[in-house]
């Protein structure tokens, strides 16, 4: 009964773990608004867009679902807090993860302050994690299905954010939410789940780039100093790529049997604009035994003491056992970690686990 009096807006998307969202929180008996967000509009028409067709899905589901809906343009706040971040960090070589800073800034506040302008008692969305009231604060958790987990994207949140949100997805699987979907007859029932940046789509990266970066090229060089191509622009490479290189067939480079290397990027010297390249995914050059972080956000508030944990530096990866190093300044932190990881990659984030428990991080220096 206590839920029937409270008001949740959900951020519905148009995909399939959204709608399934709102569905969930109308059967516990939640007020149900749906709010669709419009992120992007410099070419939301054209084949890589898709926010026309999101927006329509997301409106035949709160037609099946019975819930009211409205579309919000977030698209100048998250020009000016997202993207423009996004081009700082691979102008100066690093690989960003804007999905992680548009869930900070955008999905849960500018959407959680609009949310609050509708009288909201709380916000939602399709994310795969979990909340859990601890003492007087709020934790971060993994999902049960931790092969769709996104605590790594949601790290950045704080108590205040966390204290209003929900995650009903956090308990079950995924397979369970397209049988729902299906069971309901949602429209978007069978649609493909979205991969990649918003912003970009499906189409090619160093396509859009291009758009907004300046091709600056320079040599490509392996360990030993030797020109073996010539590459775009740093910003269009990042640690541990192997495609769209155009070395593949450097002579003097032949294996006995015919086969060519594989190359892999190794480094970047901004200073001099060149870009390293090793043979072979195990290189040395590749590995990394330890990692400074800095642009430090922790769930809780304040720094975990330092100690054994385990740490992600890329989404897909598993736990990485670790040590968390106490750090004089407080503004960075050092992970060391039992084996070495490979391509750990600045810009991106690491982010420390105690078990189930999503701590918080920061960005890989």
């Amino acid at each position: 009964m206590e839920t029937a009096k409270k008001r949740v807006v959900v951020g519905m998307s148009g995909g399939v773990d959204s709608s399934v969202t709102a569905w969930l929180l109308k059967e516990q008996g939640y007020e149900v608004i749906g709010l669709f967000m419009k992120n992007w509009e410099d070419d939301d028409d054209s084949e890589y867009c898709s926010t026309r067709q999101d927006w329509l899905d997301a409106a035949s589901v709160a037609d099946v679902v019975g819930v009211d809906i409205e579309a919000v343009n977030f698209a100048a706040e998250y020009k000016d807090r997202v993207f423009a971040d996004f081009l700082r960090e691979y102008s100066a070589g690093r690989t960003p993860n804007p999905d992680v800073l548009c869930n900070a800034e955008i999905k849960f506040k500018a959407f959680l302050d609009h949310a609050m302008t509708l009288g909201a008692d709380h916000i939602a969305t399709g994310h795969y994690a979990r909340v859990r009231q601890s003492g007087g604060g709020f934790e971060l958790l993994k999902a049960v299905d931790h092969t769709k987990d996104q605590s790594y994207f949601l790290h950045r949140l704080n108590q205040a954010q966390l204290s209003r949100t929900l995650f009903p997805l956090g308990e079950i699987n995924k397979t369970e939410v397209r049988r729902i979907a299906l069971e309901l007859g949602l429209p978007n029932a069978t649609k493909k789940d979205s991969t990649g940046i918003c912003f970009i789509g499906e189409r090619p990266f160093r396509e859009f780039l291009n758009r907004y970066l300046p091709t600056q090229p320079g040599p490509i060089l392996t360990e030993n100093g030797r020109q073996v191509g010539t590459h775009h622009g740093l910003s269009f490479y990042t640690l541990g790529q192997r495609k769209g290189l155009g070395i593949g067939g450097v002579k003097g480079y032949q294996h006995e049997d015919g086969t060519g290397p594989v190359w892999y990027v190794a480094r970047k010297n901004m200073a001099r604009n060149t870009l390293y390249v090793v043979e072979g995914h195990d290189h040395p050059w590749l590995l990394n035994e330890m990692l400074v972080a800095d642009q430090i956000s922790w769930v809780s508030g304040e720094a975990p003491t330092a100690g054994a944990y385990a740490a992600k530096t890329r989404y897909r990866q598993q736990d990485a056992p670790c040590s968390l190093i106490e750090s004089k300044k407080g503004t960075e932190f050092e992970l060391r970690f039992e084996q070495p990881q490979w391509a750990v990659t600045p810009g991106q984030s690491a982010v420390l686990y105690d078990g189930d428990v999503c701590l918080g991080g920061g960005i890989i220096a």
